[in-house]
């Protein structure tokens, strides 16, 4: 599924094959080609419908909503599901905000529709308002260690309320949800923050988390080269050298 590609989807406008037939046929060649079938951009774990996952995350994280668009079809030909599609944008609202995924969620529903699949889908919350807190700091103590024990009440009290969220809503709210497995969950956290840039503290502490969840430095490299055509080369490098940090880190 994930060969050459013949041209990108159109709205019944001048497509960009048609108008840059030129530049469709280098990118194509390109992305769809060469960065696929690298040897050194392959990776085991990586089949199409985990580099679909990938790459539709970091499409959100740099916020190409239009080739977020063309790309979500193919995404759900190599197998991917609509409620793993739909965990990703969610999850996507804790590392992005409301403001910025917005659009990918419309965009998402109208794909749906149009391709006749029932919306709402079914529910994936495993949390209550009551359990949230509690479920969210245990999984941040499963991802990042015991250290995370006691994390919502700790730091200044003046910001202490952040760490109460990022407890409840971040690792509670969407964390918890069924439909991802904590592999997949940590691998597009890792895409939203190496696409958005500006967060390699954060990107590196996730890098460590991927790693300490079972995505090992290998398997990251494979995923962001593989994510390489839609953020370019600069956050690819920073994503690549905090990936490098983290393993460090790790062995340390």
């Amino acid at each position: 599924m994930f060969g050459k590609k013949n041209g990108f989807f159109s709205d019944g406008k001048i497509t960009l094959e048609q108008a840059d037939p030129e530049f469709i046929t280098l990118f194509s060649n390109f992305a769809y080609d060469e960065v696929v079938n690298e040897p050194g951009a392959q990776h085991p774990d990586l089949d199409d419908a985990t580099r679909s996952m990938a790459i539709l995350a970091t499409l959100i994280g740099c916020q190409g909503v239009d080739a977020y668009e063309m790309m979500l079809p193919v995404a759900l030909e190599t197998g991917l599901t609509p409620v793993q599609v739909k965990e990703v944008v969610y999850q996507a609202v804790a590392y992005l905000g409301f403001g910025r995924v917005l659009p990918f969620l419309k965009a998402t529903n109208e794909i749906f529709v149009d391709k006749g699949i029932n919306l709402p889908l079914e529910g994936q919350s495993t949390t209550t308002p009551e359990t949230r807190a509690a479920a969210g700091e245990q999984t941040q103590i499963d991802i990042f260690g015991e250290r995370m024990r006691g994390f919502a009440q700790s730091g200044p009290e003046e910001t202490r309320h952040i760490n109460k969220w990022l407890a409840g809503n971040c690792f509670g709210d969407y964390y918890t949800r069924k439909g991802l497995t904590a592999r997949e969950r940590e691998m597009i956290t890792l895409c939203f923050l190496a696409a958005q840039g500006g967060c390699e503290p954060q990107l590196t502490s996730h890098a460590k988390a991927n790693m300490g969840v079972g995505n090992e430095k290998a398997f990251l490299i494979a995923v962001v080269s593989q994510c390489m055509p839609y953020i370019g080369y600069p956050r690819t490098l920073n994503a690549l050298r905090c990936i490098n940090e983290a393993a460090q880190a790790m062995q340390a």
